[in-house]
């Protein structure tokens, strides 16, 4: 349909490496919606030559900075101020209706159904589910909904010093009013929430539709080992599944690499493949720091108790299936 469209957000070159895979994965599952990308000035021009081949529409916009940077140290995530720029969807109104989906999701399968709901949907936050997370939703694009949200940021800022702490007190009534409009949590699965519930996420995760790369770490903060098909990186800081790693890097090395690639041309760019790496103009990353010493277990449960477990080592989720269907049994 031409006047809906799934829509996402990247500030600088990173995030538009998410939003190709994002991008990608849309193509790949069929949808027959529009795709639209808000980039950033940050955007470098190479990288906006592949978004415009993936996507649909790319709109150059203004970066809006809460500067909050009270709650942003609290969080201990000073990147995300940058992402109130996510506001500028609301201008998209030659669209009736759209999909917002962070730079950090991807999808699993067609997701179409969304466009049946109606603004603002969106699922529960896993830390908070009395609040919404705002990495997918369902919107109307309006000029007076865009001017009354710049002057709730005016009025009243974000209790959390970014997009998510905005709309969640502009739609204050989200959490109680109506009930068709709190997403399965299937549409936005935090990586870190199947971790916190495992068992959950062992009876219902193989239904999940978008996976959303929540923390610090991102999928392309990672290397990947073309030949052997395996993630590398500082798993201490990991948090998500590592099947679901895969398939991002998957999609990243064989459909984004090489167009990325064609754009560069000569000049080098990290693409973050490592062993088998696509030829011209990639830059080859240093091997891996060798293996930290083995935790004692006071130090890893602390690491626990500070978010901090090894999701891709002694902490994963085969391991902890493991244990836990021993102590089932």
């Amino acid at each position: 349909m031409a006047d809906q469209a799934f829509v996402t957000l990247a500030t600088n070159d990173s995030y538009a490496k998410g939003a190709m895979v994002l991008g990608r994965s849309l193509r790949s599952h069929k949808t027959s919606r529009k795709l639209a990308v808000l980039i950033g000035p940050h955007v470098s021009e190479p990288f906006r030559a592949v978004l415009d081949k993936i996507f649909d529409e790319v709109r150059l916009v203004d970066v809006l900075d809460s500067e909050d940077t009270a709650h942003l140290t609290m969080m201990e995530r000073p990147d995300l101020g940058v992402t109130l720029t996510k506001l500028h969807c609301w201008t998209l109104t030659h669209y009736s209706k759209c999909v917002f989906m962070d730079a950090d999701t991807m999808v699993l399968t067609n997701v179409d159904e969304l466009f049946d709901r109606e603004e603002l949907s969106a699922a529960p936050d896993p830390g908070w589910p009395d609040c919404f997370n705002s990495g997918v939703f369902v919107f109307r694009p309006s000029n007076e909904t865009y001017g009354k949200l710049l002057r709730y940021c005016s009025e009243h800022g974000s209790f959390d010093g970014g997009d998510q702490g905005v709309l969640n007190g502009f739609f204050s009534n989200w959490a109680t009013a109506d009930i068709s409009k709190h997403l399965p949590f299937l549409y936005n699965l935090s990586s870190i929430a199947i971790y916190s519930y495992l068992p959950a996420f062992k009876q219902y995760g193989a239904n999940a539709k978008v996976v959303h790369f929540l923390g610090k770490m991102k999928p392309w903060s990672y290397t990947y080992d073309t030949r052997a098909k395996q993630v590398k990186g500082d798993t201490q800081e990991a948090a998500t599944h590592p099947g679901y790693l895969l398939r991002w890097w998957e999609i990243f090395s064989t459909a984004v690499v090489p167009m990325l690639a064609e754009q560069h041309g000569d000049r080098h760019f990290h693409s973050g493949c490592v062993v088998g790496e696509l030829e011209v103009g990639m830059s080859q990353l240093q091997a891996s720091d060798p293996e930290p010493p083995a935790l004692s277990s006071e130090e890893r449960k602390q690491r626990w108790e500070q978010g901090q477990a090894d999701y891709m080592g002694m902490d994963s989720f085969e391991n902890i299936q493991k244990k836990l269907d021993t102590f089932l049994k």
